[in-house]
């Protein structure tokens, strides 16, 4: 009874679903060497110059001692405690003969470049480096994530889109934003116009994820705008993969998981990072896990409605004709495990396909699934593989039959039809409309 209430304990400290702490990288931090144009810091001899048509906000952590410096027409410099500038007279012996230091533009810095980010389950694996990798779509701020810019930084960042960019909420300069209204004061600020620029409405106060098998976090509106700033690297497998959510191609597996209520995203997450990928030979892999939609058809050109599925995009580091191999090996161990415990986490069902850089066909596209359902047999007494019938030489293959015109061609498949009263074979004798009313 112990061990349960421990288990119980584990699954309720776990987060609900799969929203993300997503943090940008850049700054217009004044101490940053790469925000300048001579790649260090100026010092006591150099003249500073700002650009004097860009607007910016910069962050001084220290004191500085500088010859000169040229403001631009707006702009704000944050001085943290203690932090401010000096100009030496004489010169400084240390810093050389003195240069011209230009503050990089910071203008082209977008919220949609998925670069631009890095993502976490929690604020403390954020400040611990421990980050997760995520298709293009979701590596930017998702509607349920938690955005922070990092504290003593400044920014400039573009937000431009034809769509609202919401998010849970926003952290500036270490203070929390999470109404709506709160935040569009902050933005009307000197501050806030400096820091945020761009055409869209960035809003603050979206709900958060509270479905427990995952939410979708829908960035496909601005998806032109995410793949942009993105370039495909070159692919040296015969078949790519199309993973929902990303912009390129990938050699690697893609695991697609089926799931029932009980199935809990942020537990299996992890199943998988320490069942799997905490292993020495995946230690190089990759791991994306979604919540997806997927529209299905019946025979591919009927629509069905979409369906809502898990998927794992798993990619390697390696090369060549060893390009995916090591992703496709995982993606079998995780749908071997599936079919050993899926039930256990409410998992029905679960295939995957894999391309690598493998000289054959077969390798470059292999494909495989399972079926929780053969567990469940098991588990009820019935064992042993389902009774297939028996083979009839008469009925086995098309081949075996009588070579009739059109039996077995796409004569055949097009004489499949969609009316008012569903989906059926064209019988050319009789017509629908006959039997109308």
């Amino acid at each position: 009874m112990a061990l349960r209430h421990n288990v119980l304990l584990f699954l309720c400290i776990l987060p609900f679903a799969n929203a993300l702490y997503k943090q940008w990288i850049p700054d217009t931090n004044f101490d940053n060497a790469t925000n300048w144009d001579k790649g260090s810091v100026p010092c006591g001899n150099d003249q500073v110059v700002f650009l004097a048509q860009r607007k910016v906000s910069v962050y001084v952590e220290t004191a500085h001692t500088i010859t000169g410096m040229s403001l631009p027409v707006d702009g704000e410099l944050i001085l943290a405690s203690g932090a401010g500038f000096t100009v030496r007279e004489g010169g400084d012996p240390g810093c050389g003969s003195g240069v011209t230091a230009h503050f990089k533009d910071p203008e082209s810095l977008k919220w949609f470049d998925p670069s631009m980010w890095v993502a976490a389950t929690t604020i403390d694996d954020l400040h611990r480096g421990t980050y997760q990798f995520s298709v293009h779509e979701e590596s930017v701020p998702c509607q349920y994530d938690d955005v922070v810019f990092r504290e003593a930084t400044s920014f400039r960042v573009d937000v431009s889109s034809d769509h609202d960019v919401p998010v849970k909420s926003v952290s500036v300069l270490g203070k929390k934003f999470t109404s709506s209204y709160e935040f569009s004061q902050y933005l009307t600020s000197n501050s806030g116009k400096l820091q945020f620029h761009g055409s869209s409405s960035l809003k603050v106060g979206a709900s958060g994820c509270d479905d427990v098998t995952g939410c979708i976090c829908d960035n496909s509106g601005n998806r032109d705008k995410i793949c942009s700033n993105v370039k495909c690297d070159l692919l040296e497998c015969k078949k790519p993969l199309h993973p929902v959510g990303h912009c390129c191609d990938v050699c690697g597996a893609v695991v697609n998981i089926q799931f029932s209520s009980s199935f809990n995203f942020e537990s299996y997450r992890q199943r998988l990072q320490h069942l799997f990928l905490i292993q020495h030979k995946y230690e190089s892999t990759q791991m994306a896990m979604s919540k997806v939609s997927k529209e299905q058809r019946l025979l591919r050109v009927i629509p069905l409605g979409a369906t809502q599925e898990i998927q794992v995009l798993l990619l390697d580091q390696k090369a060549g004709q060893e390009a995916g191999k090591l992703a496709e090996a995982l993606a079998r161990d995780i749908v071997h495990d599936v079919h050993n415990h899926g039930l256990n986490f409410g998992i029905t069902s679960a295939e995957f396909q894999a391309s690598s850089g493998a000289s054959s066909s077969e390798a470059a596209g292999n494909s495989a699934g399972v079926v929780v359902g053969a567990v469940l047999g098991s588990l009820l007494g019935l064992g042993g593989t389902l009774d297939q019938g028996f083979d009839n030489p008469m009925f086995d293959k098309p081949t075996m039959m009588p070579e009739e015109p059109g039996l077995y061609g796409t004569e055949m498949i097009n004489s499949i039809t969609l009316t008012q009263s569903g989906v059926h074979f064209v019988n050319p004798v009789y017509d629908e409309t006959d039997f109308s009313a």
